[in-house]
């Protein structure tokens, strides 16, 4: 079978805009706590002006509105910012740029926060850290956050699902290695959260007070929810059908032979710097 990239080319992104709804009711939410440490970092809103690029539906938008920043969202789905317009409608301070953040024109030294919540390594960095940096008022802040599934069973579920992806996802995507069990630490570390970005350091976009924290959370999802989830992944929508089937129906019949239980624990790696 023809190899066809790693499953995380830029391009992907767009596969987003066809699952708005999907992606709204099942995708994890936030810690309340990651928002908090991001506006104690940067300082309560009011009168301040906010970037959030990607958008999505809004995941990590509402904590900031309620501080009082005036938001303008960056969001390149068409789908995704009809829907965040409906979804912010009573409020006044929330604007919305159907664009990529690479393309968009705003005013430069004009935010006191620019933030991406699971987004940013969709974006070009040597395009868009330099573009953040200059958006940025002097004093103003970057924050980046994101988190990582990590298996919460044991190791006999774990095994089963990454056969079916040993069968029907990497045998259709490139991967110079299998898939590793990771643990919390192993995403702790500062070179994960440079992978995870797909950049080194903000330091070297003149970045400075750089500061990385981590929150945890767990959810148990049964077969149909965790299939559901997965389904919202762009690397998975971008399987032929004929992969991508087999695959959910592997995992799935996996989760119901293991009683129907498949506990995830979310790594929320948060990353900021200042200008």
């Amino acid at each position: 079978m023809i190899k066809n990239g790693t499953g995380w080319e830029r391009n992907k992104r767009y596969h987003f805009n066809d699952i708005v709804i999907d992606y709204e009711k099942i995708r994890p939410e936030y810690p309340k706590k990651l928002f908090e440490v991001v506006i104690e970092y940067c300082g309560h809103g009011e009168k301040k002006k906010a970037i959030e690029i990607g958008s999505g539906t809004g995941k990590a938008t509402a904590p900031f509105l309620n501080a009082g920043y005036d938001v303008t969202a960056i969001e390149i789905s068409d789908n995704m910012s009809s829907f965040l317009l409906e979804k912010f409608a009573e409020y006044k301070n929330f604007f919305v740029i159907t664009s990529a953040f690479e393309e968009v024109i705003l005013e430069e030294n004009s935010y006191d926060l620019i933030y991406a919540a699971s987004a940013f390594h969709w974006v070009d960095a040597e395009i868009g850290c330099p573009k953040a940096f200059h958006l940025l008022k002097n004093g103003g802040a970057i924050a980046l956050f994101r988190y990582n599934m990590i298996s919460g069973d044991g190791d006999e579920l774990y095994n089963e699902i990454q056969k079916a992806y040993e069968k029907y996802y990497y045998s259709f995507y490139q991967s110079n290695k299998r898939p590793v069990k990771k643990t919390k630490e192993d995403f702790e570390k500062p070179s994960e959260i440079y992978i995870s970005y797909r950049f080194e350091d903000l330091k070297v976009y003149g970045f400075k007070d750089l500061v990385m924290k981590f929150f945890d959370y767990e959810k148990i999802y049964n077969a149909y929810e965790y299939i559901a989830l997965i389904d919202t992944m762009s690397d998975h929508r971008g399987l032929p059908d004929e992969n991508k089937f087999a695959l959910y129906e592997e995992i799935k019949q996996a989760i119901l032979m293991h009683g129907n239980s498949y506990k995830v624990d979310y790594i929320f790696q948060l990353y900021m710097g200042r200008k």
